[in-house]
């Protein structure tokens, strides 16, 4: 069977789907977010589904809807991308095969996403780039090693592009080293300033746990989560405009009906 993508149409609502956490300030840190794109697009309509913790699961984000444009509020490509928006897609269609589903690609990386990093650094008193300072790149950490490696290879890049002293990536889970771990070593190495960039969406357990480790550790400042950065509304609509424009398609499931997902797009 042949599959093809067509982007979706200007107008196309937009389902943002995140992760999800307990912590009510993650739904009301994406609310903001998602706020400054209604702003920017204010004839667009746009809807959050979370992955779970939270409502409503992504099958009730798209009730209603006969075309959407699917977009992962998530910062790297690893199980929640490649596995649960996919599963939770073909589920959805499975029910309602006349659904027109545009999948979008994860918002990082993105040379924007580092400019919001700045942003927060710069808000914690780092001004961006400074020669004698290292940071810590902190991602939540994954079991996928390509995420991890996507988070390292970032680091590397900020390093060699704005001259900071060294830009060391650390997980919080599932990788290492850790983020105390990284400030430690930073420490016996010489550093004499070490400052952490938190490399999430919205707070929570983890931005609470490297904030606390991190200065216990010795950094010297912590910034804050991206959050609602312009920055990051920015790359969500450009994913939006992309959505479905790619190649590489994959079909999630084949029913007596035919495919569950005609016409969407798998980046």
């Amino acid at each position: 069977m042949t599959w093809r993508a067509t982007g979706a149409a200007l107008g196309t609502p937009l389902v943002a789907v995140a992760h999800g956490s307990r912590d009510p300030r993650a739904a009301a840190t994406v609310e903001a977010l998602l706020d400054l794109v209604r702003d920017a697009r204010p004839e667009l309509l746009v809807r959050t589904a979370y992955l779970d913790h939270a409502s409503p699961t992504l099958p009730m984000a798209l009730s209603g809807l006969t075309e959407a444009a699917v977009l992962p509020l998530l910062l790297t490509e690893a199980y929640h991308s490649r596995v649960d928006i996919p599963g939770a897609l073909a589920e959805a269609t499975a029910r309602r095969p006349l659904l027109r589903v545009h999948a979008g690609a994860t918002l990082g990386p993105h040379p924007l996403l580092v400019a919001a990093l700045e942003r927060r650094l710069a808000e914690a008193g780092v001004e961006p780039g400074e020669p004698g300072t290292a940071v810590v790149l902190v991602s939540a950490g994954s079991s996928d090693r390509r995420a991890n490696a996507t988070v390292a290879g970032i680091a590397g890049d900020w390093a060699r592009q704005r001259g900071w002293r060294s830009v060391t990536a650390a997980y919080a889970s599932a990788a290492g080293p850790t983020p105390e771990e990284a400030v430690l070593r930073l420490r016996r190495s010489g550093a004499s300033r070490i400052v952490v960039a938190p490399y999430l969406l919205a707070p929570g357990h983890f931005a609470d746990r490297i904030r606390r480790e991190t200065l216990a550790a010795g950094a010297d400042a912590v910034a804050d989560v991206l959050g609602a950065a312009p920055e990051v509304a920015a790359v969500l609509l450009e994913r939006y405009r992309n959505a479905g424009q790619c190649s590489g398609l994959q079909a999630w499931g084949e029913g007596p009906r035919g495919s569950a997902l005609q016409g969407v797009g798998v980046p």
